[in-house]
């Protein structure tokens, strides 16, 4: 009996790349709506561009075209394969879906897949309500991603912990997110930010405590970098922000 936690797999590592040449290395996972596979991962990691400013975030001046995702070969579980997934359409119009009001101002997207044959997807479902824990401030929180695109083994994930340094009610900025403090570095960007248990008491937020008697596992949100680079203060885009851009499709 496997004990890898399933997060551990579900968070998949991303290559950017540019006319075949490798740009550099993010973290993305699975979303599935209407029957369609969708990636999500971050506006900067599919665009190459700053989401403020619009400039381009590579020393070379290369945009990527196309992402290579590490996915999960069917039913053979510590298994990948690297699965090209092209950024552009044939007219040369992104595929990506951005936020039908925000747009880039929130850095997150969503892919829609159209290499899986042979995969397992390994989804996370942001229209579910779940467990109705306990997740203020201070709350701690799991990140799983590829910092400087390293893995756990394979390409399982690696779990940083961080704890939510913002009111998550609130909108950080006037968009929807909230800050999470957390020692992240490049490459978690496009990871899924998650409250684990493995068992035992979770607080809940009428106060009281349930014992689920299982893992508990809700997605909160996107992860997207620090607010600068001398802070260890990140970005996390709020789950909802997924179900706002697949409200249509």
């Amino acid at each position: 009996m496997t004990t890898i936690r399933r997060p551990s797999v579900a968070s998949l590592l991303l290559i950017q790349r540019a006319n075949g040449q490798d740009l550099g290395s993010a973290t993305g996972f699975v979303v599935e709506r209407t029957g369609t596979p969708y990636l999500i991962t971050n506006w900067h990691v599919v665009s190459g561009r700053d989401p403020r400013t619009g400039a381009n975030l590579h020393p070379s001046g290369a945009w990527p075209d196309q992402l290579v995702v590490a996915q999960n070969v069917a039913g053979k579980l510590g298994n990948w394969e690297l699965k090209p997934e092209d950024l552009n359409d044939a007219d040369g119009n992104s595929r990506w879906l951005e936020h039908p009001v925000h747009g880039r101002k929130v850095d997150v997207v969503a892919l829609p897949l159209e290499n899986t044959t042979g995969v397992d997807l390994h989804s996370y479902d942001p229209w579910a309500e779940g467990l109705d824990v306990a997740l203020g401030v201070s709350r701690g929180l799991s990140i799983i991603g590829f910092p400087f695109g390293l893995t756990g083994g394979g390409a399982f994930g690696i779990w940083v912990q961080g704890t939510i340094a913002t009111e998550p009610e609130i909108d950080f900025e006037g968009l929807p997110s909230f800050l999470i403090d957390s020692r992240t570095r490049q490459g978690q960007s496009g990871s899924p930010v998650i409250f684990y248990s493995d068992g035992g008491m979770v607080p809940m937020a009428d106060g009281s405590t349930a014992i689920p008697g299982g893992e508990v596992t809700k997605l909160m949100g996107v992860y997207s970098g620090r607010i600068n680079a001398q802070s260890d203060l990140g970005i996390v885009w709020k789950a909802s922000v997924i179900a706002d851009i697949l409200a249509t499709v």
